[in-house]
């Protein structure tokens, strides 16, 4: 008997798993994969709940692995909701609720995938499924304490998919085979206060906060790349808590997020952002600080078997061939690609993180065909 992704993906919606609450969608999981015959481990870190389950022996010559996370944003308004967010209702052919594409129903599909591999005909090697629930959270005790756990214990596999939705529209469009760098600089620019009508007896931090926000962003970072597209800078806030209009503030602070391509390192982008800055302090006498935060480095799969078997297999069982892409925002996949080659297939996008997330069943049971069909292949 074939293991239904559609029936797991609701059961999974209803275990309400916000960030970092687990929610009962692990221990669901859990008890699936342990009856399926896999070693099941709870990698918990610092409260927040992970899963590693093994099937096949320790140290397989080949090991496919599946990465993805059970935990989702809020609701926001559940009032606004048509369907209980946490409900998951199938109306006219369409599951409704939080998690139905980011990413529960992705997270079902695989394990339904590799439940029924390993148990109608079990592979020569090893299946690895590594579930997280904070993806959506700050990242640090997810996914990275599941690979630093497989690190420890001599875990390891050959090649990951992320189950992430990855199709703009129609399913099959598009896969990834890499993603974008991310730095934030939170920058704070100091002066001196004073009268708006005396400013030689103060410094305004706007004027050269300003200036250094029009350096920044006069000229595009690079043309883009043989796989990425240009580098993007975007200033997202500017304020210096200021309520009147005739004070000069003491300080100025603004946040700038840039997604880099492989021109480019997180390390290259601090240094030019730094030199900047230096320059327009010694011009104008403010002081700036500059404090980058690295979510990820720009990286990719290149073309090759492994991307191929994916491609390939999204083509047969969805009569479209993906687009290679490394668009779009980050994802786990940046840590995993430091333990080994990875890429990312899922369902169509188009509502998540939004009021009314919803994905049609055939979607999911589609994306289930492509998955078994790589581990097929993978292992044959």
């Amino acid at each position: 008997m074939t293991t239904d992704p559609v029936a797991l993906s609701v059961d999974l919606i209803r275990c309400p798993s916000v960030t970092p609450e687990e929610g009962g969608a692990l221990v669901l999981l859990e008890r699936l994969l342990s009856e399926a015959g896999f070693d099941c481990t709870r990698v918990d870190r610092n409260g927040t709940p992970n899963l590693f389950a093994r099937w096949g022996a320790k140290g397989a010559a080949k090991s496919f692995g599946f990465n993805g996370h059970t935990d989702v944003v809020p609701v926001g308004d559940a009032a606004a909701w048509r369907h209980d967010p946490f409900g998951g209702e199938i109306v006219d052919g369409v599951l409704w609720g939080r998690g139905a594409t980011d990413m529960k129903t992705g997270v079902a599909a695989f394990a339904a995938a590799a439940v029924d591999l390993v148990t109608e005909t079990p592979p020569d090697g090893a299946v690895i499924l590594a579930i997280t629930g904070d993806e959506e959270g700050p990242g640090r005790d997810g996914t990275r304490a599941l690979l630093d756990w497989m690190k420890d214990h001599d875990e390891a596999m050959s090649v990951c998919l992320v189950g992430e939705p990855t199709c703009p529209n129609e399913m099959g469009e598009m896969m990834k085979i890499g993603r974008r760098g991310s730095l934030t600089f939170y920058i704070e620019a100091e002066g001196v206060q004073g009268h708006a009508a005396y400013p030689h007896r103060a410094k305004n931090p706007l004027h050269a906060l300003v200036t250094l926000l029009g350096r920044m962003t006069e000229t595009p970072l690079d043309e883009g790349t043989e796989h990425f597209q240009p580098s993007s800078l975007q200033i997202t806030t500017i304020d210096c808590g200021n309520p009147a209009n005739n004070v000069i503030p003491a300080k100025a602070r603004a946040t700038v997020n840039i997604r880099f391509n492989d021109t480019h390192s997180g390390e290259s982008l601090t240094a030019w952002g730094e030199a900047l800055a230096q320059d327009i302090s010694e011009a104008t006498g403010i002081a700036f600080a500059l404090n980058p935060d690295i979510s990820g480095e720009s990286f990719l799969t290149p073309p090759g078997p492994f991307v191929d078997l994916v491609a390939r297999s999204v083509e047969d069982e969805t009569g479209r061939a993906p687009e290679l892409s490394t668009s779009g925002g980050t994802s786990d996949a940046r840590f995993v690609k430091d333990h080994c080659p990875v890429v990312e297939f899922g369902l169509v996008g188009a509502t998540m993180h939004q009021v009314d997330e919803r994905v049609p069943v055939e979607q999911i049971e589609t994306l289930k065909r492509v998955y078994a069909r790589i581990l097929r292949d993978y292992f044959a």
